[in-house]
């Protein structure tokens, strides 16, 4: 006769197996998965302690459980990740939200609140975090957004249709299929910034499953941002602010591309560390 599993038993199990391995929270993740095979959230876990888990499901975590412990990110294991509250769909198509990129979001809030009728756009999109957020806290707002996968956008498509916002989506690369547009107010991107020796560093989970092309970038890291500067400053509407997202050593290099343009100043994260530009046009 095969061993009854419970709910708790299940969790505190696997919360010990993860922990050995040195996941860094064991029992949050040993939680998403077996509300995920589950199909439930993980406050049910909590008031059903004592419900049995059934072969099939006991047989089905334990495969999230090998890809896991595998390498595999848990938002790509079950689907989808929250970001500014918002869940968001996720595959391997487009790159995890990161709660550092909320900072970039926060910023644009705060240039938005109180004005009516802005136009934003977000270059890179990726699922659409950034857009959408932006699009959902600032409904007034002409978000448009652009990305070179058309398999990020239909993903950024899914994820606007599913919190119920209006986007326009171009498929192109950085600014170009936007040119003819009328300027905007605001211009955010989030875009690859890691250059090859930094790349190559990075954590398997992170170089082995999420998208090269949403992570690794040319030259010294910066050199999408110093192409997508020109089409910005022929974008940005007059008083326009550009919010570029750059890594924790790259600030010095950041200010130093912006010869020409307006006040600049680099943002910290709540780290201490460079993590946003931020720009605004003359």
């Amino acid at each position: 006769m095969q061993q009854q599993w419970l709910i708790k038993e299940l969790m505190d199990w696997t919360t010990r197996f993860f922990a050995d391995r040195g996941l860094e929270e064991p029992r949050l993740e040993a939680e998403v998965l077996l509300a995920h095979v589950l199909l439930q959230n993980r406050v049910y876990l909590y008031t059903h302690f004592d419900q049995p888990v059934n072969q099939e499901e006991r047989q089905q975590y334990r495969e999230v459980i090998k890809r896991r412990i595998k390498g595999e990110p848990l938002a790509y294991i079950v689907g989808h990740k929250e970001f500014m509250s918002l869940e968001f769909k996720l595959n391997q198509a487009v790159l995890i939200p990161r709660p550092e990129t909320e900072l970039l979001v926060e910023e644009a809030l705060e240039i938005a609140e109180g004005k009516e009728g802005l136009r934003i756009c977000d270059v890179g999109t990726g699922s659409g975090a950034i857009a959408v957020s932006l699009a959902f806290y600032v409904p007034t707002a002409q978000v448009y957004a652009t990305d070179i996968s058309a398999d990020a956008l239909e993903k950024a498509r899914e994820n606007a249709t599913r919190h119920g916002v209006a986007i326009t989506f171009y498929q192109g690369d950085l600014l170009f299929p936007l040119l003819n547009e009328e300027p905007f107010d605001i211009i955010v991107a989030n875009l690859p910034y890691i250059g090859s020796k930094e790349f190559i560093l990075l954590d398997s989970g992170v170089k082995d499953y999420e998208p090269a092309l949403a992570l690794l970038a040319p030259g010294d890291g910066l050199d999408l941002y110093r192409r997508l500067l020109p089409q910005a400053a022929a974008l940005l509407a007059p008083e326009g602010c550009l919010l570029l997202e750059i890594g924790h050593e790259q600030g010095k290099r950041a200010r130093e591309m912006m010869q020409g343009w307006g006040e600049t100043e680099i943002i910290k994260d709540l780290a201490g560390r460079d993590r946003l530009l931020k720009s605004r046009r003359e």
